[in-house]
This record gives structure tokens, sequence and C-alpha cells, in this order.
């Protein structure tokens, strides 16, 4: 494959529901401009972006490829990437680096969640996009009523560029109504022929708005269309161009990707009507050694720049990042800055991805995608740039994990096999965490659905060879005091050998935070020598509470008398009578549970406030406040007890057909009420015994 320049690159991510055909179309793709000879089937586990193991086990895309190809002296990088919600965080990845995008529907479902969710993208993101309906073959599909769901959704924006050409299994193809041309397809071939008179009528009358779009581009061409001059055609794709560019007109084509149907005239108007990374703003970024804030152009001179948009992490070839040149131009046997982490790297020889086959290249220039291996500090959003012209750029803001379970290993010793596995899976894919929970004991991993964990578990086992079990994440209570106790901690031993003695006399009582230890001994009947290991005793008592073994918090423990033996005293002794008083005291002291709550933060449609709302407080959650936002949604505030968050992803997701989101962070802890606290304890001395 040739280098190319910018003005001949265009960036382009496939978005849509799982199921539309993204990797259908990426099949056809590659067959039609030649690079393979016959085009694979995701069903079939033969697809060029469907690579993974887990990928081809389950017929679906689960991380992103990339698919460069060539065509009519262009480059088009076709980023394929996972149209299931559990892996967003491969969308947000590849929407950061794409100039345009593609959002795929199927004729037949129409709008789905994930149609919503693709243009949610290209709206927040500013995104020139396209949308293909795809599989005009099929039984019951209907393009004119998926045009009318797509406008009524979406807005007076969306512009038919086509209509079809027959329809169910008698589709043939299309009328461009840019150029009046009809398209008929036949395997490879694509043949220009007359304009059905029965589409005639329609065409025009479609033709003639996309007209009006033209002359709302430019105001000297909306001097021409009053004087009722005709445009060229050179003016027409040019206005419509402007618009696609600026995000005022979407246009709207059809096909069917099995048939390789609609795949010339895709590729024609994504040269036509696309982005190149000239057309796009300056890249802004902060140099680190100044933090101010800098630009990097495409011009001819300017330094080399890069992001890191996704890390590939294989066992056995090593770390490969795929990169977005800014700026410059990439070489091989360059050394480059890692501005995020300012150590520097060495660029052995880049090279392209079309999935998984490499394909060498000499160099890249700006604008374009290629990969890099063995690059060993770099991680997915990560700056690479010149040395002497350092800057970093935005990182992708990746959603946070909404699904919290803990694993374990299936054989004992796995644990150093497990934590390095889930290192590499972590840098891989930053849409997933993990973390030990010291307190717990537990391995934490965090995805963003149950195929997402279930995916992470089974490359565990396929990637780095170890097995692990999942169990529910258990919570971090804590144990406090309500109310005060005066109490005598005594620990005597005289029988036999070296004697022990140590005597307290202490108040305990409830603090607001913390914890503080306060002396008040007079006459020395506690020799100051013995102080600090009352203290200890204490600190090291607080540690497992006396109601169900979990931390005590929020206590201040004041030693105010006591006794010692001249021989027998020790600083063992002492620490042991301060322990015996924690537990007399505490008892004594009216102790509760406490649980962590948190803070969550719902972003739903309005038509699920109702349920979410009642869903909360099923979950003794209490709601603090509701604010509309600008997307017809409303987000929705509450704090809830952590114990009922942890799947909180699966029933959001199954109560509003997974168009709710969540946030949720650690806010406080709070009292756990009574007969959810007598549970507890009694489940907690259950497992003592």
């Amino acid at each position: 494959m040739k280098v190319y320049e910018a003005e001949k690159i265009r960036n382009i991510a496939l978005l849509g529901h799982g199921g539309s055909g993204k990797t259908s179309i990426a099949e056809a793709v590659l067959y039609t401009v030649g690079e393979t000879t016959r085009m694979g089937r995701p069903e079939d586990g033969n697809t060029v972006s469907d690579f993974d193991k887990e990928e081809i086990a389950r017929n679906i895309s689960i991380g992103t490829s990339i698919i460069p190809v060539e065509w009519d002296d262009h480059k088009i990088n076709f980023i394929d990437t996972p149209g299931y919600f559990d892996f967003i965080g491969e969308v947000q990845s590849s929407v950061k680096v794409a100039g345009g995008l593609v959002i795929v529907v199927g004729a037949t479902s129409g709008i789905e969640v994930g149609t919503e969710k693709a243009w949610e993208f290209a709206m927040e993101k500013k995104k020139p996009t396209i949308i293909f309906i795809n599989k005009m073959d099929r039984e019951n599909s209907n393009f004119d009523k998926v045009l009318t769901e797509l406008r009524e959704k979406f807005g007076k924006k969306i512009a038919p560029f086509q209509i079809p050409m027959g329809e169910k299994e008698n589709f043939i193809g299309n009328v461009n109504i840019v150029r009046m041309v009809a398209r008929e397809y036949k395997d490879k071939d694509c043949i220009d022929v007359p304009v059905p008179e029965n589409l005639k009528e329609q065409a025009l009358a479609i033709r003639e708005l996309l007209i009006e779009s033209v002359a709302e581009s430019d105001e000297a061409l909306m001097e021409k269309y009053f004087d009722g001059v005709e445009f060229t055609q050179e003016e027409i794709i040019e206005g419509l161009r402007k618009g696609v560019i600026s995000g005022d007109i979407v246009p709207v084509i059809c096909g069917s990707a099995t048939n390789n149907i609609g795949i010339h005239t895709l590729l024609n108007i994504i040269n036509d009507y696309s982005p190149s990374p000239k057309d796009m703003p300056p890249k802004t970024g902060v140099n680190p050694e100044t933090d101010k804030e800098e630009e990097r152009t495409l011009d001819v001179g300017q330094p080399f720049s890069a992001q890191i948009f996704k890390t590939l992490a294989d066992p056995y070839v090593g770390k490969i990042s795929l990169v977005k040149v800014i700026s410059g131009k990439m070489t091989a046997d360059m050394e480059v800055l890692n501005s995020s982490k300012d150590k520097k790297e060495k660029i052995s020889a880049p090279f392209l991805l079309r999935g998984k086959k490499q394909i060498e290249v000499k160099e890249v220039f700006a604008g374009d995608i290629a990969a890099v291996a063995k690059m060993h500090s770099a991680n997915t959003g990560d700056t690479l740039c010149d040395p002497s012209s350092p800057i970093v750029y935005s990182k992708i803001n990746f959603i946070k994990p909404q699904l919290y379970l803990a694993i374990e290993p299936k054989s004992k010793g796995d644990e150093e096999k497990i934590g390095s596995g889930l290192n590499r899976l972590a840098e891989e894919d930053p849409s997933f965490a993990y973390e030990r929970n010291a307190e717990t004991k537990q391995t934490i991993i965090k995805g963003q659905g149950e195929l997402h964990i279930k995916v992470i578990v089974n490359k565990l086992k396929n990637k780095y060879g170890t097995e692990v079990d999942l169990s529910d994440a258990m919570v971090p209570y804590r144990e406090t005091i309500r109310g005060k106790a005066d109490v005598q901690g005594k620990h005597k031993k005289q029988s036999g050998g070296a004697g022990q003695y140590g005597d307290v006399k202490m108040r305990f009582e409830p603090l607001s935070s913390g914890f503080e230890f306060e002396v008040k001994v007079v006459g020395g009947s506690v020799p100051r020598a013995y102080i600090p290991a009352v203290e200890k005793g204490i600190i090291e008592s607080l540690e497992k509470g006396v109601l169900a073994g979990y931390p005590v918090v929020n206590i201040k423990a004041t030693l105010y008398d006591g006794s010692y033996h001249d021989v027998d005293s020790s600083e063992l002794a002492f620490k042991i009578a301060a322990s015996v008083a924690f537990k007399k005291g505490v008892k004594e002291a009216k102790p509760v549970l406490l649980e962590p709550i948190v803070e969550v933060k719902v972003i739903i449609p309005d038509d699920y406030m109702g349920d979410i709302m009642g869903d909360l407080n099923k979950r003794r959650g209490r709601i603090i406040g509701m604010e509309p936002q600008t997307n017809g949604k409303q987000l929705v505030m509450a704090e809830v007890p952590q114990a009922e968050m942890f799947k909180y992803a699966n029933d959001l997701r199954s109560m509003t057909q997974a168009r709710g989101s969540f946030e949720m962070e650690f806010v406080k802890y709070e009292e756990v009420p009574h007969i959810l606290s007598e549970k507890i304890v009694a489940a907690a001395q259950e497992e003592k015994e």
C-alpha cells in the first residue's frame, strides 16, 4: 500500500446496533477493492475484522479493527467497532480518532438502541455522519419506513442521497439522487443504467430538496439559486460536502453488504463528502514544559506528534499500539517522547494493520493511522511527540465500569498469573478495571456488563492460562459506637515463671470522624513507658469489631487510670490489657454496623423516570436531585447503599432497554438498619463457626 497525504485520507468509524452489519460491510469493502477473493461471514468466524478467539466463538465484534483500503486514489481507514454495549470503550476510542462516522441501520429493524447511542456520539463529538441502511434484500425490509423513522427521530438534517431500485429479494441497486444516475450491482460489478421511469419523479423531488441545501451552504450559491441559474455538478457536490462536514446534512444511502450492493456508492460518497484530516480544525494540546496550549496542524514542517487510541496485548507478540499521527510524519528508527509519561521510546518500524495482518510501510504522514510494536511505557491515550517539541493531547474519557464482581483462582498459587493477566487486559481495554481490596481480601473486576466480564475471564484462561471463579463482591462494612462506656481492662498472669501484669481504666465515646487516643493519667498509675503500648493495643483492636469483625471507626479512647507491678508489668501486658478494655468498652457503648453509601448519577430518557426512581427507592436509596439534560434525558442523583449497587448495571440495562447509564462514587458511611444489621452479624458469626 502506498503512502498517502492527508487530503487523500478518510478515517471512518463504523457504528451501529449489534447485528446491523458493520463487519459485513467491512468484508464487502475488502471484496470490492480486490483485497479478498471471497466475503467472510461473522457467523462462520472467517472475517478479517473479527479475528480474536472470543469474537470467533461468539460471532460478534468485541474489539476495534482497522481495515485500510485504497479506492479511487484515496485511502480509507475503516474502523470497525463493536455494537454490543459492553464494549462501548472501543467505540469511544474509535470516535476520538475518526474524521467521520457511518452509522449502520438495519432495513428490517430500523432505529434501535445502538442507533440512538451512535447518533449521540456523532452529535456530542460533532462528527460528520453518513447513515447506511443495510439488509435491503431482507424479506421485511422497508426503506421508506426507516427513512421516515430517521427523520422523525433525528430531524431535518437527514437527507436521502439514494433511493433503492427494487425491494426485498428483487433489490438490485439504487438511484444516485445527486448525479441522477441509477447503479445496478452484480457481484463485484457496478453498472450505471438509466433511472427507471417509475422512480424519476421521486428522485427529482428529493434532488430539489438537496439543491436547496446546497444553496444554503454559500451566499453566492443562494443568489444563483434565486436567480434560477442551475448549479453545476461540481457546485452541487461541493455545497453538499460543506453541509455534511458542518453537520447540517446527514446523507442516507442504502444497500446489502452480504450481496455487495451499494458498497461502491458508499466508498464514493466517503471520498466525495467525508472530511479528510485537512478539513478538520488544528489539534490543541498542552506543552508540558510551559503548561501553555499549543496547536498542531498538518502543514509540512510541523514537528511529529501522535496519540495512541488502542492497545493490543498479546502474550506471544507483545504490545502493539495503534496510533493516529496528528502532525509531522512517523518513520522507522525514530526516537520519540511519550510526553504523557515523560519517557523516551524508539519506534522500530511502523506498520499498518488490516485486521491482524501487518502491512509494512516506510513512513506514515499526519492524518493517517498506523501501528507500532513493543513500546514499553505506552498505553492507550498517551501522546507521542518529537522530544524537542513536547505536547500532550487530551486523554480519551472512557466510561467508568458499572458492574463489579469478585474473582478468585481455581488453582492455588495462580494469584501472580492472574495479577499479570489482568494488568495486560486493562492495558488493552481501559473501560475495564480491577483492584485488590486489602480489607475483604478479594480481587474485584469492574466491567460494563456481564458479557464484558465473561470475555475478560475467558481471555485470562485462553491468553494467560489461568482459570477463575466469579462471586459477589463483599461489602466493606464498618463498626462504631453510639454510646459511652467506662471500663477496666486487666491482664494478670502470675503462675509459674515470669509474671505478666497490666491494668488500665478507660473511657470510650463516639467521635465525628477518625480515631483519637487521649491520656489523662495522674500520679503515675500507668507509667509513661507503657502508655504507647496501650495506644498500640487499642489501634490493633480497631481492625476487628465486636459485632461482625469489621474495622471500628469514629471512636475516642481515653486512658485515665490503671495500676502496674514493679516486676511483672511489661509493654505486652499493657497492650493485652488495652485490648481487653476495648472489647468490653465497645460492647457496652451500643455498637452499630455502618455501610458504605455511594452517590449514584443515572442518566435516562424521560419515559423511564418513574421506574428508575421507584427502583432506587426499593434499593433503600434517597433521591437528592434531578436535572433535565439537553438531549431529552434526565439526570437523577441519589445516595444508595453500596450493597444494593454491585449488579445495578444489569438491572438498569433491563429496565431501560440499555438506554440508561450511570456512575457511582463512594461518599460516606451510614448506620445499617437494625433488621439488616442483625442478619449481617448473624452471617458473620456463622462464618466464624
